[in-house]
């Protein structure tokens, strides 16, 4: 399923592909060799962080895979609050799988709208793993219990939310060699 989205910024990733094919050795030398600018760009669909995507794409090359995703989390976890602040404010709801009733659509919308209220950004959630009939339950089960958090505690828990969804995305990213 490919993200699109609606008003409102509750991010739930597309769902998974069904292979857990990892990306080609093509891909990742297309991804070191590629113009420096491209793969800021690329990068910048994965997770709306300039820092971020800048640190990326200023240590090419890496030497496999598995180095790139490391190095893509020590860049989510060294974020300030302002660049998590930026990256939270770029996160979008994409529409719901088809079938999914309009009282699915209310529960959310009233779900997001306490939490950014409490919060004051977007909520984010990784259901990369889950089935496609599983994710809303996870999302509206994880907006409700996340609104017990506290402020700091939430700002902990959306960066991890955040590092995950990017990890996913550069890693869809580089299977479809999209660069």
């Amino acid at each position: 399923m490919t993200p699109t989205h609606l008003p409102g910024r509750v991010a739930i990733p597309s769902l998974p592909e069904q292979t857990r094919t990892p990306p080609s050795a093509d891909a990742l030398e297309a991804f070191n060799a590629a113009p420096a600018d491209e793969v800021r760009h690329t990068l910048l669909t994965c997770l709306h962080s300039p820092r971020w995507a800048d640190r990326l794409a200023d240590h090419r090359p890496y030497p496999d895979v598995d180095s790139l995703l490391a190095a893509s989390d020590e860049a989510a976890y060294d974020l300030a609050p302002g660049d998590l602040a930026q990256a939270l404010a770029g996160e979008t709801l994409p529409v719901l799988p088809e079938g999914v009733y309009g009282a699915a659509h209310t529960a959310l919308s009233a779900a997001h709208a306490a939490y950014e209220a409490k919060f004051g950004h977007a909520f984010v959630i990784c259901v990369d793993n889950l089935p496609p009939n599983e994710a809303l339950d996870q999302v509206l089960a994880g907006i409700r219990s996340r609104l017990a958090n506290d402020p700091e505690e939430e700002r902990v828990v959306a960066a991890e939310e955040l590092r995950r969804l990017a990890k996913g995305r550069l890693l869809r990213s580089l299977r479809s060699a999209g660069l």
